[in-house]
């Protein structure tokens, strides 16, 4: 190699380098900006509210009074639910696509499941509430209402009025649109596993049930767990397909037939008709705490991940 080779490649490195690092750290200034124009425009809030801006639920923009407990409920709830329909729902379609389908049946189906993930929100927001929430309310909620209420310990979560749009709407809803992306992964981390694994396991006599329970399933349960923390990043966040069906209600209720708000779509439908310094910092407060929930989130999930 001659020397002035070597110093090109020398040069090449150092500028590969250089821009590796300056990337990383575009990423960090921006996100420690973000965190800082939502702490400081959120400061006026905080100040005058204290501990009660996060654990009151009271939100009274023409008395001056803002508590977001009501907010936090309803995503966390919303959220809780999104996951709990969409993991299971998710793994069952990756298998049966990756696993019990020939390929003339699962590439289209999963090209389409993958462009589903490219409807916008709003989209699956309006469908929600002219198409699913009438037929919810028709349907689930009513047989709901008179066959689940009375039940000890569940009753009360079914117990209320059968108009169609509440928390269980919210999550059923937020848990269609992360769908498509789990299953995705999932169904790619599936098919990424080496055919001789498979062939080993059928060699001594198991069984598919076998197979996929102690040997796929087990392969790519970090690829799982991550894609369960990337739809529930989206669920949390997400504001306008929420905003159509969650009913606006800033109230605290055991029932998930309630109407209920959350704190994206609280941003998304107040925002623009926000005045006075107290009610915007408020927002943009709301905005820091989802930000804050998000992180822990996250942080819980790459601990888990590194544990598992």
């Amino acid at each position: 190699m001659t020397t002035t080779t070597f110093k090109n490649k020398v040069n090449g490195d150092s500028i590969f380098n250089k821009l590796s690092l300056s990337s990383a750290l575009i990423i960090f200034l921006v996100l420690a900006g973000l965190v800082v124009s939502l702490f400081h425009g959120g400061w006026p809030a905080f100040e005058k509210f204290g501990l009660g801006f996060i654990y009151k639920s009271e939100w009274d923009p023409v008395g001056g009074h803002f508590g977001v407990a009501a907010e936090i409920y309803g995503t966390l709830v919303s959220s809780f639910i999104a996951i709990i329909i969409a993991v299971p729902v998710s793994l069952g379609t990756a298998i049966f696509l990756a696993e019990l389908t020939p390929s003339w049946i699962s590439e289209p189906v999963g090209k389409a499941i993958e462009l589903l993930a490219a409807v916008p929100s709003i989209i699956y927001g309006m469908w929600g509430l002219f198409v699913f929430a009438p037929w919810f309310s028709n349907g689930f909620q009513m047989w709901a209402t008179e066959h689940l209420a009375t039940l000890p310990v569940i009753g009360p979560l079914f117990d209320g009025p059968p108009i169609g749009i509440g928390l269980l709407t919210a999550g059923i809803i937020l848990s269609i649109m992360i769908l498509p992306i789990m299953t995705s992964l999932a169904r790619d981390s599936l098919c990424s596993i080496p055919n001789v694994l498979r062939e080993a396991a059928y060699g001594t006599g198991a069984t598919h049930f076998e197979v996929i329970t102690k040997v796929l399933i087990p392969k790519v349960k970090n690829a799982i767990v991550s894609a369960g923390i990337l739809g529930l990043g989206r669920a949390l966040g997400e504001t306008m397909a929420v905003a159509f069906v969650v009913g606006g209600s800033a109230n605290i209720t055991e029932s998930l037939f309630m109407p209920a708000s959350t704190i994206s779509s609280t941003i998304a439908q107040q925002f623009g008709e926000a005045t006075g310094t107290i009610y915007i910092s408020s927002l943009i407060g709301l905005g820091a705490v989802l930000f804050v929930i998000t992180f822990i989130v996250m942080v819980l999930a790459k601990r888990l991940l590194r544990d598992s």
